[in-house]
């Protein structure tokens, strides 16, 4: 499995940018999505996820209301479209994928914001928002 992140760079704060990330090498469908982040001295932090169907999905507390995950099956991609963006919101942004092979009902809330439970990765793309 390969995962392709792209669309970060620079914004200003209160502007928008989408970020997207494909996903090769096996069926997207059985995949569950995540974008996680991290800035230079601090742990990564868990910011989106979304199962493997769609259906469901979750956000860190600092971004919900501001951001948006979804995925196209169909395209094999997911995306992250961030809008009000904040100065604080600057970092290298990974996408993470990780197999369900249960049911998604079997997957807690809390297992989507693990980054240990999320066996592949894909580069990082940096996001930087001016004030």
């Amino acid at each position: 499995v390969q995962l392709q992140a792209s669309g970060g760079g620079l914004m200003q704060a209160g502007g928008s940018m989408r970020l997207s990330c494909a996903l090769s090498g096996r069926p997207f469908n059985r995949y569950a999505m995540a974008w996680f982040r991290q800035t230079p001295g601090k742990e990564r932090e868990f910011v989106a996820a979304t199962d493997r169907t769609g259906r469901n999905t979750y956000y860190a507390d600092s971004v919900k209301g501001r951001f948006t995950i979804s995925r196209d099956n169909g395209k094999e991609t997911a995306d992250l479209q961030m809008n009000s963006l904040k100065p604080e919101d600057t970092a290298v942004y990974y996408c993470a994928a990780d197999q369900q092979r249960a049911p998604v009902s079997n997957y807690a809330d809390t297992y989507y914001r693990r980054g240990a439970n999320y066996d592949y990765w894909g580069r990082g793309t940096q996001v930087t928002v001016s004030s």
